[in-house]
């Protein structure tokens, strides 16, 4: 699939979206789940704010940004389409701010400092910003996120901080060629969430969520349990990368 021009929707991109859709309700079917409790975010990193608002209009309720930088180019221009806006990329703390002005949910906490910054400048907005624990699953260095072990330490203390709601987990499945291996990844996050929200621990009631699957494994993240699925690829067709 060739890559949307700056400015212009990509051809068939409602098409695909009703496919990534399909995608997600088969999975769920074939797990005996119910196919409504996966919700599509889809992925709108390099593109512009023409290709995103057309994406939203044919339907995606749910948008994911990588960068503060295209979060804060963007949101604005989306509010009277109503989206919700998440942040699924690493956060860096002077862009702390911007983030609680922008996002709905922070979904790529994966230390207490970060946890932290975010919790004063939510109560100085007056608001309560939903937020995920990142983890690591696959052990690779080039990923962001706690590891699997120091997880439930660290979504107890994000569950503990004003002005934060902890919804649940992300993570970004390993690049194995087995799909039984990138399910296993998948398992342990869920594992992670069950001893969490089972542990009774202050404010770790609403952390259900389970972001996890992209393009490419979708099918493994919604077997093993994905209530939230990360599509960009599937959805857009392949984007050029930035420096």
């Amino acid at each position: 699939m060739s890559s949307a021009s700056p400015g212009t929707a990509p051809a068939g991109s409602a098409f695909r979206l009703a496919e990534v859709r399909a995608r997600v309700d088969a999975a769920a079917r074939a797990a005996g789940r119910d196919p409504g409790d996966v919700r599509l975010l889809v992925a709108t990193k390099t593109l512009p704010l023409e290709v995103v608002r057309a994406v939203v209009t044919a339907g995606a309720h749910l948008i994911g940004e990588n960068t503060v930088q295209e979060l804060v180019a963007k949101a604005p221009g989306l509010a009277d389409l109503g989206p919700e806006v998440h942040l699924i990329g690493h956060l860096q703390s002077n862009k702390v701010a911007s983030a609680v002005r922008w996002a709905a949910c922070v979904q790529s906490v994966d230390t207490a400092r970060i946890a932290r910054l975010l919790s004063a400048r939510s109560v100085a907005a007056g608001r309560v910003l939903d937020v995920m624990v990142q983890v690591n699953v696959s052990g690779e260095v080039s990923k962001h996120g706690v590891a699997p072990e120091d997880a439930r330490r660290l979504a107890e203390e994000v569950a503990l901080l004003p002005g934060l709601r902890l919804t649940g987990f992300m993570t970004i499945g390993g690049r194995w060629a087995e799909p039984a291996d990138v399910r296993a990844g998948f398992a342990l996050l869920r594992g992670v969430r069950d001893d969490v929200e089972g542990s009774g621990a202050p404010g770790t009631q609403a952390a259900h969520e389970l972001s996890m699957g992209m393009s490419g494994d979708l099918e493994e993240a919604v077997a093993e349990g994905s209530t939230l699925v990360r599509v960009g690829t599937a959805v857009f067709g392949a984007r050029p990368k930035r420096d």
